[in-house]
């Protein structure tokens, strides 16, 4: 009979453990937690916006125990930082995807300024955190590598192609911000909503961006 008990609690012991552990956090291997926590602070951010972002919250999202982002972050500086250095990898790649090698300088300009948008419109809460230079340290080498790759694209498109080290002339700098201003400018405009009654007084189904491409093909400096 006590046999016959072992046999029958048994299979119910280990239900039981497998109830428990089908709850538990997963392990993580070395070298996979950062990108989860960067993926969970991502969605964070998009979803509750940057004061929704915490240390605990990104660890909560990731299922990951609230001491282990220290290790690869130190603090959410730490975390806001290489997430903002995704975010300028990505910038980079959108600022180029639609230029063609053989369009002429204005075209390849206008295309980039369609990109930088298009951007931010789809990644409203990463674009945002990238430009926020307070909440960032530019001194981890991913971000500022990352950060001076897209630079890199802007002054590219205006014929200016400095290394970060480089010093610019004043003429030099007023070629790049000028364009960098119109795109920028109009990208917050956007996610503000600042755009909408203006373009509701437009007929014919104008959008954010048709009114951007008028912009951009427009006699604007340096487009």
């Amino acid at each position: 009979m006590r046999s016959s008990r072992r046999t029958t609690n048994r299979p119910a012991r280990h239900a039981g453990r497998r109830r428990r552990g089908a709850g538990a956090v997963a392990p993580y291997h070395h070298g996979s937690l950062r990108e989860a926590m960067l993926r969970a602070a991502e969605r964070i951010l998009e979803r509750d916006g940057i004061a929704g972002l915490t240390l605990r919250a990104a660890a909560r999202e990731a299922g990951v125990s609230h001491a282990a982002p220290k290790n690869h972050f130190g603090d959410i500086r730490g975390l806001l930082s290489e997430l903002a250095a995704v975010g300028f990898a990505r910038f980079g790649a959108a600022l180029v995807a639609n230029v063609r090698e053989d369009a002429p300088p204005k075209a390849r300009l206008a295309a980039i300024g369609r990109g930088y948008v298009t951007f931010a419109q789809q990644n409203p809460g990463l674009f945002l955190l990238m430009f926020r230079g307070e909440r960032l340290d530019f001194g981890r080498p991913a971000l500022r590598a990352a950060a001076e790759s897209a630079f890199a694209v802007l002054a590219g498109a205006v014929g200016a192609q400095p290394s970060a080290q480089t010093p610019l002339t004043l003429s030099q700098a007023a070629h790049i911000t000028a364009p960098w201003s119109v795109v920028h400018g109009f990208a917050l405009l956007m996610l503000d909503g600042r755009l909408k009654p203006l373009i509701a007084r437009i007929p014919g189904g104008t959008d954010d961006m048709t009114l951007l491409d008028a912009i951009l093909s427009g006699p604007t400096p340096d487009m």
